[in-house]
């Protein structure tokens, strides 16, 4: 797509105090490394506008255009469900390096030629996948945190995203020893061996209007999973810390990471538009 490379606080967050120099020697990911966000919107006036339609012809630039570009990870889009403006959606892109951010928008143009050889072919296609946008959109760019949950290789089906953005504090007491070994025990506890969370992507700010923001993803089969989800949180720290004193002292060294602050959101994952 042309539109400029069109994505609990108790449960997994990385702190600021980890410069990316620092996580990136860490970790020496080799896998994703960022993810674009870009936040678009449907054109209103449309008078064609046709979901099946709209479906069909990203599906078709998906198969010839995205599926073949070697600079690209992956690739989702994610509509409406449970946001301020149901007019948005959400393009993502993910990617191995930041070089590959620009190298993968240079192979969309190379694979659209190959694609389409005949020039007036080409723009007709463009047009009408573009004519279901509006020009306003906004991008993000986020690295991509090691406590990921990977939806399963074989889904196939339309699933429900939950997105969840904090905010980090700067507290003068805090160390990186004690909130990557809080993050660690929380992903463990809350996430990784939880059936009802199918895929979990956390995600911090790498470029864009926010430097204190992490974004996560929650992927669940439907919203009333979502609900058991957040009610099973309550038993699920029970089981991994028994003891309620120590539950409340891990809040508390947890929490003055954070300002407290966060905004939610659900999405719809489309299935059968992802690389």
């Amino acid at each position: 797509m042309k539109t400029t490379n069109r994505f609990f606080t108790a449960l997994a967050a990385m702190l600021l105090f980890f410069s990316t120099s620092t996580m990136l020697a860490q970790e020496e990911q080799k896998g994703p490394q960022y993810m674009t966000a870009t936040t678009m919107h449907w054109n209103m006036d449309y008078e064609d506008f046709d979901m099946d339609t709209w479906k069909s012809v990203e599906k078709e630039y998906l198969d010839k255009v995205t599926k073949k570009n070697e600079y690209l990870l992956g690739s989702s889009f994610y509509l409406h469900q449970m946001t301020p403006d149901n007019t948005e959606l959400v393009y993502v892109r993910v990617y191995g390096s930041w070089d590959d951010i620009e190298k993968a928008s240079m192979r969309d143009g190379e694979l659209e030629k190959e694609a389409w050889p005949d020039k007036d072919a080409r723009e007709a296609f463009l047009k009408k996948q573009q004519a279901y946008y509006s020009h306003d959109h906004s991008d993000e760019i986020y690295y991509t945190l090691p406590w990921v949950k990977q939806v399963p290789a074989d889904n196939n089906k339309d699933m429900i995203c939950y997105v969840r953005k904090t905010h980090f504090a700067y507290p003068e007491d805090g160390s990186n020893d004690e909130i990557g070994k809080l993050m660690s025990e929380n992903f463990d506890a809350y996430v990784k061996n939880n059936p009802l969370i199918k895929g979990y992507y956390p995600n911090r700010h790498a470029w864009g209007s926010d430097g204190t923001e992490m974004m996560e993803g929650f992927f669940l089969d439907s919203m009333a999973d979502l609900e058991k989800m957040f009610d099973g949180l309550g038993d699920l720290a029970k089981k991994a810390w028994p003891d309620e004193a120590e539950r409340k002292a891990r809040g508390e060294k947890l929490g003055k990471y954070f300002t407290g602050v966060h905004g939610d959101a659900v999405y719809k994952y489309i299935a059968a538009l992802s690389k």
